[in-house]
C-alpha cells in the first residue's frame, strides 16, 4: 500500500511550533494563502515609520495599537504672511507661517476611534481628544458606506476615492511651525476593537476563510497584521499563543494546548520495518536556546519597543529573539518568553509510536497522551506503510499560562497637558525702555486656563470689526491672573512696605518669584495690576493659585493715578518682553478702540475677543507733576516729565523727548493759555481749579490738576 506522508507547512520560527498539514489540504491552501516563496514579515520598526510610497503595506489593526500609517494625499505647503510693526518712521517685519492638509491611511480594516496622536514623538492630540497645535481633523473609520472626504473631493474632484473598508485620518491646515515647516512623522493610537482580541479570532480574520479558530483563547491587547505575507503574520500569531496549525477539511485550524484526545500505547507492530527511526530521541540541551528574548510594543511605554528575556541554566550559548508586532504589557511579554523557552526544552523529546488501524483518525496537530507515562504529546506526522501506522510525536510543555511581574523600565513619556481656553489681555503702556515711538503700540499678552496652552492666532481691527488684520501668533504664555485683594491707595514717591495685593493666577502651574533691590532697580517683577504698573519684591504663595505680593513700588512709568483704584477681578499681567506681542497702530486710532481676537486650540469657534482703549500712553508725554502755587514768587509752577527718561541716568534733568517744550494751561472758566514756560505769574490768572498738559509731538498728555 502506498505511503501517504503529510507535509508540514507554516512551521513557526524556532522549529517545533509548526503545524502539520496534509499534502492534499496543503496544496489548496498554498495556492491561496501561502503563495510563492516565504517573504519577510514586518519588523517592529515598520509600524513606527510613516511612509508615503505607492504600494506600501497597510496594517490590519486589532485591539489597540500605535501605528504610523501612510500619507495617501496632501496639499502643497500653505503659506500665510503677516506684517508687524511699520508705524510712522519705523520699518515693518514680514512674518511667514506654514500649514498643510493631508490624509493618513491607518488600517486596512474598520476601526472604532483614535486616541492619542504623536508628531515627531511629541503629543499632538491628548488622551481626551484635545489637540496641542491648531488643526482641523476628521476620522473616517473604514465603513463600507463611508463618503468621500469633502476636502479631498474639493481638491481632486470626481476621481476622489472614499477608501471604503480602510480607516484614515484627514488633517486640515495643520500648523507646521513646531515641526520645521514640514509635515511631521506621525503615529496614531488606533482603537480597532475596544476589548482585547483572541488570537484565534485574529488568525481566522487574517486567513480569509482558510484558517479556523480552534479555540486558542489567549487574548492580545493589540495586534498589527502587517506585511506582504499572510504566512508570516499567521506564524507570528502561533508564536505569541504557543499554538500550531492543524489540517481540517480544506483548510487549517489554529490549535493550542489542550486536553489529550486519547491515551495511546505502542503496540510494537512494525518494529522490524526497514528504515524505521528510533522510537525515542532526546536532543542535547545545547540545541535549546539559553536565552529567549521577546521584543514587543509595550503600552506602558507609550507603545515604544520593550524587551523581556527568559534564561535557563546549564550549557549552551544560543539565543532566540521573537519580534512580535503586538501590544503586550511587560508581564505578558515576560510570560511569553518563559513559555517559549519551556516549549523549546520540552520539544527536545520526540518519539514514534506504532499503532493499529483504530488510530487512523488521528491527524497531525492532535494532542495525545502515552499510556502509563506523564505529559502530553503533539502529533507532528504519520505514515502508513506495510499496514503499519506510525505516529511522530513531540512532547508539549506542561507549564501553563502564568502571570509574571515585570517592569517596563523607565519611561520618558510625552506630557499630556490640556491647553484650556485662551485668556487674553491687550493694553497700551508707556515705553518699557527709553525709546520713542512714533505711533501707538498695543501690547498683547495671553495664556491658557491649563498648563498645556501654547499659543493662539491673533487678529485685530481698528474699525469696529469691519476689517481684520492678521498679527501672527501670541508670544510665550504670559503669567496672568486676576486681583483677589486689591492694593491700598498709595503714592509713588516711596516704597509701599505696608501694603500688598493678592492675585489668583490662571492655573496652579504658574509661578512668581521674589526680586531683590538690584533686580527691582533693573525693572524686574514689573506687573500691570488693573491700569497701574507696579513692582513687587516679595511673592508668597498662599495655596492653590493665590499669591500675595508685597514690598511694592507703586505707580511706575506715570501710572500713579491708577494706584489704589483696582477692583476684585481686575487683570494681573507680569510684564516680560518674551511674553508680549506688539501691534503698531496708526496715529488716527488715538482716542479710539482696537478689537483683538485670539484663537487657540482649546477655544470655541471665533476665539476670544476683547476691546482695548488706545489712550496714547505709548506715544504721549506723561502728565506734569508738582503742580503748585508758589506764593512767595507769585507764580503757578510745575515740573515736566519725559517719556524717554524713566531711568534718569544722569541724575539731573530728563531728556525732553518731544519736538519742543510746550504746555496748555486750562482754567475752570473755560479760558486756556499756550505757553513754553513751566511757570506762569499769578497776576492776571483766573481763580479756581487749573489743569496743565504738556503738548507732545503726537498730542497732549494727561492733565495735572490743582484744585
Amino acid at each position: 500500500m502506498a505511503t501517504l506522508v503529510l507535509t508540514v507547512i507554516g512551521t513557526a520560527v524556532g522549529g517545533r511550533i509548526g503545524g502539520a498539514v496534509g499534502a492534499i489540504a496543503g496544496q489548496a491552501i498554498d495556492a491561496e494563502l501561502f503563495k510563492g516563496r516565504p517573504r519577510e514579515g514586518p519588523r517592529l520598526t515598520d509600524l513606527s515609520i510613516q511612509t508615503s510610497s505607492y504600494g506600501s503595506a497597510i496594517p490590519r489593526v486589532f485591539g489597540v495599537m500605535r501605528v504610523a500609517g501612510s500619507v495617501i494625499w496632501s496639499t502643497d505647503l500653505i503659506e500665510t504672511r503677516t506684517r508687524t510693526g511699520g508705524g510712522k518712521g519705523q520699518p515693518g517685519t514680514n512674518n511667514y507661517s506654514y500649514a498643510a492638509s493631508f490624509a493618513v491611511l491607518l488600517s486596512a480594516r474598520p476601526i472604532s476611534r483614535i486616541g492619542r496622536i504623536w508628531a515627531d514623538g511629541n503629543l499632538l492630540r491628548g488622551a481626551d481628544g484635545d489637540f496641542k497645535v491648531a488643526t482641523g481633523f476628521r476620522l473616517h473609520r473604514g465603513g463600507e458606506d463611508q463618503p468621500v472626504d469633502p476636502l479631498i473631493a474639493a481638491a481632486e474632484g470626481a476621481l476622489a476615492p472614499a477608501h471604503r473598508g480602510h480607516a484614515y485620518a484627514v488633517f486640515e491646515n495643520l500648523q507646521l511651525a513646531d515641526y520645521g515647516n514640514r509635515i511631521p512623522s506621525m503615529t496614531f493610537e488606533v482603537f480597532a476593537d475596544e476589548a482585547p482580541v483572541a488570537i484565534g479570532a485574529i488568525a481566522e480574520a487574517i486567513g480569509g476563510g482558510l484558517v479556523a479558530d480552534g479555540g486558542l483563547s489567549r487574548t492580545l491587547p493589540g495586534f498589527s497584521a502587517y506585511g506582504d505575507s499572510a504566512r508570516r503574520v499567521l506564524e507570528a500569531l502561533a508564536q505569541i499563543g504557543g499554538g500550531w496549525f492543524a489540517p481540517t477539511g480544506g483548510g487549517l485550524v489554529l490549535r493550542g494546548d489542550a486536553v489529550p484526545e486519547r491515551a495511546l500505547a505502542d503496540q510494537g507492530v512494525g518494529a522490524r520495518t526497514p528504515g524505521r527511526r528510533r522510537a525515542y530521541r532526546l536532543a542535547a540541551i545545547e540545541t535549546v536556546p539559553q536565552v529567549v528574548t521577546v521584543a514587543h510594543y509595550d503600552p506602558g511605554r507609550d507603545y515604544q519597543i520593550g524587551l523581556q528575556r527568559a534564561r535557563r541554566p546549564g550549557a549552551g550559548y544560543r539565543e532566540r529573539r521573537l519580534d512580535l508586532a503586538a501590544a503586550i504589557d511587560a508581564g505578558g511579554a515576560k510570560a511569553m518568553a518563559e513559555a517559549a523557552l519551556s516549549r523549546d526544552e520540552a520539544g527536545r523529546e520526540t518519539r514514534q509510536l506504532a499503532l493499529g488501524w483504530d488510530a487512523l483518525d488521528l491527524s497531525p496537530g492532535a494532542v495525545v497522551s502515552i499510556a502509563q507515562e506523564s505529559g502530553r504529546w503533539r502529533v507532528t506526522g504519520w505514515s502508513l506503510e506495510a499496514m503499519v501506522l506510525t505516529l511522530d510525536l513531540v512532547r508539549l510543555s506542561d507549564t501553563g499560562a502564568t502571570t509574571l511581574v515585570a517592569s517596563s523600565g523607565r519611561v520618558l513619556a510625552s506630557p499630556d497637558t490640556v491647553a484650556g481656553e485662551t485668556i487674553l489681555h491687550a493694553f497700551e503702556l508707556p515705553s518699557l525702555d527709553d525709546g520713542l515711538l512714533a505711533a501707538p503700540r498695543l501690547l498683547v499678552a495671553a495664556a491658557g486656563t491649563a498648563p498645556g496652552w501654547r499659543r493662539a492666532v491673533l487678529l485685530y481691527s481698528i474699525d469696529g470689526g469691519a476689517r481684520w488684520t492678521t498679527a501672527g501668533a501670541t508670544a510665550l504664555p504670559a503669567t496672568i491672573g486676576a486681583v483677589a485683594v486689591p492694593p491700598r491707595r498709595c503714592g509713588s514717591a516711596l516704597r509701599d512696605l505696608a501694603g500688598f495685593v493678592d492675585v489668583d493666577l490662571a492655573h496652579a502651574a504658574m509661578m512668581l518669584a521674589d526680586a531683590d533691590d538690584a533686580a527691582l532697580d533693573s525693572g524686574g517683577n514689573l506687573a500691570l495690576v488693573g491700569d497701574e504698573l507696579l513692582q513687587f519684591g516679595k511673592a508668597d504663595p498662599l495655596g492653590g493659585r493665590r499669591w500675595r505680593l508685597s514690598r511694592l513700588l507703586r505707580g511706575r512709568r506715570g501710572t500713579e493715578n491708577a494706584a489704589g483704584g483696582q477692583l476684585v477681578g481686575d487683570r494681573f499681567v507680569l510684564i516680560e518682553r518674551e511674553t508680549l506681542v506688539a501691534i503698531d497702530l496708526p496715529l488716527a486710532v488715538l482716542g479710539g478702540v482696537a478689537c483683538v481676537i485670539a484663537s487657540g486650540v482649546g477655544d470655541a469657534d471665533g476665539g476670544v475677543r476683547i476691546n482695548a482703549a488706545v489712550t496714547g500712553a505709548s506715544v504721549l508725554p506723561p502728565a506734569p507733576v508738582r503742580l503748585r502755587i508758589d506764593q512767595a514768587e507769585g507764580r503757578l509752577a510745575w515740573t515736566r516729565r519725559s517719556r524717554a527718561g524713566w531711568s534718569w541716568t544722569d541724575g539731573r534733568d530728563a531728556p525732553l523727548g518731544e519736538e519742543s517744550e510746550r504746555y496748555r494751561v486750562a482754567f475752570a472758566d473755560g479760558t486756556s493759555i499756550e505757553t513754553i514756560d513751566a511757570e506762569l505769574p499769578l497776576a492776571g490768572l483766573p481763580s479756581g481749579p487749573v489743569s496743565v498738559r504738556q503738548r507732545g509731538t503726537n498730542g497732549l498728555s494727561m492733565p495735572a490738576r490743582l484744585d
